[in-house]
């Protein structure tokens, strides 16, 4: 961090704030405190990447830490009162000193907050300035600078410069503006992580699409091999050991050349081309089938796209698509819909007729179903147990039933109902009574 910042906050530190009442580590280098009247205040202690910053909704823990440098900085300066607040030997070094009644008598400590690139640290020291504990602990084999319990800090050499100064008017929006342009960076990097894998599934479904063989190019090769498999057949007796091919008359009256491919038996090979020629038929029936299960996977692909292209924080991108488990590909099996989880509800919704139908006729009674208003969509289902949802749950349902079924942003509503009030017609069309209706905007 830049000196003039760092001796702006400083400053900010000293008039706004006489106790900590809470202090604790969120995360491997950040530490949250939280001053008198609420005022909570991250300083984020990474070597890379220093910084100070406030946000306007609390950030949780990403993981419980009980090193013993967490145990001492909760023990001795929860609930302390605040003596001074200074920039450590006029370098780029936070020095807060307070005055902890924690144990049977009262002792003057000092939270040592380094901005100084490889010396970056926080360290606990006492009133002589002996190390108590320290974020990240440093022998004598790894610096001139040893940073071990019960070993008096030694002096950052300070350089010789001149800091540039600027001034800031007001160091409050600054600290709130500092982690907005966190999560920008971050959640354009997640977006772009995310897009990127996600390209490349497109262009793998859109391959596979390209490549599929025409319906009527299979029934043309069926309909050859069936014609060879037919004529060698009549033909048995004529069909001498390792003959390589036969002219035969067709069907038509014409002389055709079939090619016999040196078989050696002749029925056990006629057995084969029959099968080949029933496997080509098959694939011609089914090939409509896959083509609209490809397309519908990429139209869902696309529109998955479009909304974490329009996410507009990291939360919802992970909720959009979220990380794979290491293990998940390969014990995942296929699903015959798409889903999502969110607040411990599980969210699944139908990308096509096919998906529709299978939710339908796999939910329960309980579960909620959501819908478009008079309009085609598709269908979201949630796993429930109660006679209400959350709603929380209930708009995320309908916004994603929504941004899944439409192509432009706007308000819409959807309807939502328990499954049980929901009688299929035919195929994935429905009535449904009683219901509620919601307007989502997207």
């Amino acid at each position: 961090m830049k000196y003039f910042l760092l001796k702006a906050i400083c400053e900010y530190l000293k008039e706004n704030t006489h106790i900590i009442k809470f202090i604790r580590r969120i995360d491997n280098n950040i530490i949250i405190i939280e001053f008198n009247n609420k005022n909570i205040i991250y300083f984020d202690l990474s070597k890379s990447n220093s910084r100070i910053f406030k946000i306007k909704e609390q950030l949780s823990s990403k993981k419980d830490f009980n090193a013993p440098f967490d145990v001492v900085l909760q023990k001795k300066f929860t609930n302390s009162k605040i003596e001074d607040i200074e920039l450590y030997n006029d370098d780029k070094i936070i020095n807060i000193k307070v005055s902890s009644s924690s144990s049977y008598k009262k002792e003057i400590l000092i939270l040592q907050l380094e901005f100084t690139g490889k010396f970056t640290n926080i360290i606990i020291l006492d009133e002589n300035r002996v190390i108590l504990e320290a974020l990240r602990h440093i022998d004598e084999y790894s610096s001139f600078r040893v940073v071990k319990v019960g070993v008096k800090l030694e002096e950052i050499p300070k350089k010789d410069f001149i800091p540039k100064i600027e001034e800031i008017d007001n160091i409050e929006e600054y600290l709130y503006k500092v982690y907005e342009d966190i999560e920008k960076q971050n959640l354009e990097s997640i977006k772009n992580q995310k897009i990127t894998i996600l390209d490349r599934n497109i262009k793998k479904v859109e391959n596979i699409l390209k490549s599929l063989p025409k319906k009527e190019e299979l029934e043309f090769e069926a309909n050859n091999i069936y014609t060879k498999a037919n004529l060698i057949l009549a033909n048995l007796h004529n069909i001498k050991p390792y003959q390589k091919e036969l002219k035969v008359e067709n069907y038509d009256g014409k002389i055709l050349k079939v090619e016999l491919e040196n078989m050696q038996n002749p029925s056990k090979y006629t057995n084969e081309l029959f099968k080949k020629a029933k496997r080509f038929k098959q694939k011609a029936l089914n090939i409509s089938l896959e083509e609209d299960n490809l397309k519908d996977k990429l139209d869902f692909s696309k529109r998955l796209k479009d909304n974490l292209q329009n996410a507009n924080t990291i939360d919802e991108c992970e909720f959009l698509y979220p990380k794979k488990e290491k293990n998940q590909t390969k014990t995942k099996k296929a699903q015959n819909y798409e889903s999502f989880f969110f607040e411990g509800y599980k969210i699944m919704l139908g990308s096509n007729e096919r998906e529709n139908i299978y939710l339908l006729e796999n939910s329960k009674a309980s579960d909620f179903w959501f819908h478009l208003k008079d309009r085609p969509s598709c269908h979201v289902i949630v796993q429930n147990s109660k006679k209400e949802l959350p709603l929380t749950v209930i708009e995320k349902a309908a916004t994603l039933c929504a941004k899944f079924s439409v192509d432009f942003s706007g308000a819409y509503e959807v309807d939502f109902t328990q499954r049980r009030n929901v009688k299929i017609q035919y195929g994935a069309n429905v009535l449904y009574n009683p219901y509620t209706t919601t307007t989502i905007k997207i």
